[in-house]
């Protein structure tokens, strides 16, 4: 699976990197995926994070 984060969307509360700090990661205030393609063993994390998105920025094809 693979993750994006839309930059334009992001606000940085890093919400993400809470939920899944193995896949997401905040170098300049913005959110960045460190892993293409997300692992099967993390994906469950990623999927969460994507869900509690506040402002939807993260997505995720298969």
């Amino acid at each position: 699976m693979k993750f994006t984060v839309d930059q334009n969307l992001c606000i940085g509360c890093e919400a993400c990197e809470g939920i899944s700090p193995e896949v997401f990661t905040f170098p300049n205030d913005k959110s960045q995926v460190k892993l293409d393609p997300v692992p099967p063993s993390l994906q469950e994390s990623a999927l969460k994070a994507e869900a509690n998105c506040p402002v939807e920025a993260i997505s995720h094809t298969s």
